[in-house]
Parts: structure tokens; sequence; C-alpha cells
């Protein structure tokens, strides 16, 4: 898991400092939403071609990973 978070960067003066795959302005909410509307993963590499098979993966390790730390706070 490691390896694949390695691929990902948070820079504040890169789109604002959401998570992006490292050394491009390819932000992890950019895969997640493109594989939300139904693009494979073959799709987006070729309309990417700076992206690897393995930073989709590092996009949805990440996301999988924040979302194990999600909690609700009570208001």
């Amino acid at each position: 898991m490691s390896d694949l978070l390695a691929h990902i960067t948070i820079n504040p003066a890169i789109r604002f400092g959401k998570p992006c795959i490292k050394g491009t302005r390819i932000a992890v909410v950019d895969i997640l939403q493109w594989m939300a509307s139904g693009m494979s993963i073959p799709e987006i590499l070729e309309d990417y071609p700076p992206l690897k098979e393995e930073h989709i993966r590092a996009a949805l390790a990440f996301a999988a990973h924040r979302e194990s730390h999600t909690r609700l706070l009570a208001a």
C-alpha cells in the first residue's frame, strides 16, 4: 500500500492542495470521477498518457485509505 501511496502528492500550490498524481496536475478526485462516470482503466490511460495503471491504483488506494479514517462527529 505504501508503494502505491508514494505516487500521490499534496502541494498547496498545485490544484489548491488536492491530492494529485506525483509529477502531474491530475487529481485523485479526477480519476475517481472518470471511473464513476464509466470510464475504464484502458480508456483513462489512452486519454491521459502521463498516467500509468499504477497511478490509477494509487488513486483508488488513497481514496480507500482516506475513507477508512473518516469519522462522523456529533454536532
